[in-house]
């Protein structure tokens, strides 16, 4: 367990550290619900990625939470393990008893919380704030005190609240936008007064009602904030909370504050929360969304070929934070994306051939239609006149197993460079099981990064497309589709085809 850090003056706008709360605040998106297996991974992921603290849950919420809570505590990891707690005794007991290394206390502060949440006059407030810190520091050597809705608390009373905090013994005070009301403006101007007056370090916690989480975050440090609370992907309630990639990299990148992240496990950490959340990452997120080093334009795509800082952040690399740079194709696609994406896969057209072929790709993508890697594989050969070559594999029978009853299962018999290679699995409907079997039959790691369908005529026995794209162990990204009135088997059509395009990079390798 990593002790409790806090800098010195002198370091005070150089330095963070990163509270995480993706499995306390996070879980309470709406429509989330992490398994046990899942926090316990999640919590070493967090770990790894560097992170100060982790928010491990609300041990008195539930039995459940209290059991989940302990054995992340008993994980031994580098991180702070915190719990949640009201201002009561029973809550902060139940932390402890799970073996926390902090505990993070809060009461609502604002007029309206008071009046309405807890009942209680400011001056009771004050009373129990002490109360319930010294009560923590008795049996806790870490203490976290939160004013609830501070940002909607009148100043004054606010620096009263949190000078008691301080005085009964809090380790460090965070102040809550709880609703997502403030701006970047009035933020620095709160942090600069509280920094400024109460003697205990600040951490801060902010809503992304109005979409500023991230800016007032980052805003706060500049102000002299000690600690920044962030999840992953920007989960939490209503709007979620600020982003811990974006935040990070304007911290690390921009400001040239140091936050203790490892930037290169964004990239992993986001897409482990969007597959155990089922919340997608949208493909324009900053930073981790799938467009964030992708490039079209004709322009762009020349530009960054020859150098990646014409049209990228430059003091932000895809390496830095575990992602991938990516041409990708549309009516906007110039001749130099073109030539090195079919180089890339021992495709040189002539300068005639490549102009035809840029020529067909933008027709297609004018019509409203996804030009896939395969595409364009297919269009460069007949523009060429070449043959496609030996396809690594070949499916030769696919049998499903399915039912409200049943777990679905998928056998497949394929053909691996001519071998015949049988393999089964379950899975979590009968596309899932049908892919992850037929990824059974390749020797090479494949990841499957992204699928989607959609209806291209109507009726119940309508014609499907399948969209899907896969990625190697050496980071390798290829697009490709399937299409059929049966999903199950346009899905597959589409995996093997994707397979194939995987298999033109050093086919040799694979064949092992």
């Amino acid at each position: 367990m990593r002790g409790i850090v806090f800098f010195t003056d002198s370091q005070a706008k150089s330095h963070v550290t990163v509270f995480d709360t993706t499995l306390r605040d996070g879980e309470q998106t709406p429509g989330i619900s992490f398994t046990f297996e899942q926090k316990l991974e999640i919590a070493r992921q967090l770990s790894l990625l560097g992170v100060h603290a982790i928010e491990a849950g609300f041990p008195a919420s539930s039995p459940g939470e209290r059991e989940t809570v302990k054995a992340i505590a008993d994980l031994g990891l580098d991180s702070v393990i915190c719990g949640l707690a009201r201002s009561r005794t029973e809550d902060v007991e139940a932390c402890l008893d799970c073996g926390v290394d902090m505990v993070h206390v809060f009461i609502p502060t604002s007029e309206v919380q008071r009046v309405h949440t807890i009942k209680k006059t400011p001056e009771e407030v004050l009373a129990i704030t002490g109360e319930i810190v010294s009560y923590v520091r008795d049996h806790c050597e870490l203490c976290m005190f939160s004013a609830m809705d501070a940002t909607r608390t009148g100043t004054d009373y606010l620096i009263e609240v949190f000078r008691a905090a301080a005085d009964a013994g809090a380790t460090i005070i965070n102040v809550p936008d709880t609703v997502g009301v403030y701006t970047p403006t009035a933020m620095k101007k709160l942090i600069s007064r509280i920094v400024a007056e109460v003697d205990c370090p600040v951490d801060v916690h902010c809503h992304n009602d109005f979409g500023l989480a991230v800016a007032n975050t980052t805003t706060a440090v500049e102000a002299g904030a000690s600690q920044i609370q962030v999840t992953v992907n920007g989960l939490g309630e209503r709007a979620g909370n600020a982003d811990i990639s974006q935040t990070v990299m304007i911290l690390e990148s921009i400001y040239g504050v140091k936050t203790g992240i490892k930037t290169e496990h964004l990239f992993e950490t986001s897409r482990l929360i969007s597959r155990y959340s089922g919340v997608p990452v949208p493909i324009t997120q900053p930073v981790v969304g799938d467009n964030a080093f992708s490039h079209e334009s004709g322009i762009h795509s020349h530009g960054v070929i020859a150098c990646a800082a014409t049209f990228e952040p430059g003091i932000m690399t895809p390496e830095m934070v575990g992602h991938r740079r990516k041409l990708t194709l549309g009516k906007h696609v110039g001749r130099h994306a073109v030539r090195q994406m079919l180089s890339d896969v021992h495709l040189s057209p002539s300068d005639t051939q490549l102009d035809r072929i840029v020529e067909k790709v933008k027709f297609i993508s004018t019509k409203g239609k996804k030009v896939t890697d395969a595409d364009l594989y297919e269009i460069a050969e007949s523009v060429m006149g070449v043959g496609n070559g030996t396809r690594a594999i070949e499916l030769q029978d696919i049998a499903i197993m399915t039912g409200n009853h049943v777990i679905p299962t998928a056998s497949v018999k394929a053909l691996y460079y001519g071998k015949e290679l049988v393999s089964s699995s379950t899975g979590n409907g009968p596309v899932d099981a049908a892919l992850r079997a037929i990824l059974g039959i390749v020797p090479a790691k494949i990841q499957l990064k992204e699928f989607n369908i959609e209806a291209i005529s109507g009726g119940s026995d309508a014609i499907g497309h399948v969209n899907i794209s896969v990625e190697d162990e050496q980071g390798h990204v290829f697009s490709a589709s399937g299409s059929g009135d049966d999903i199950v088997l346009a899905s597959a059509e589409a995996m093997i085809n994707a397979v194939n395009l995987l298999q033109r990079i050093q086919p040799a390798e694979r064949k092992e």
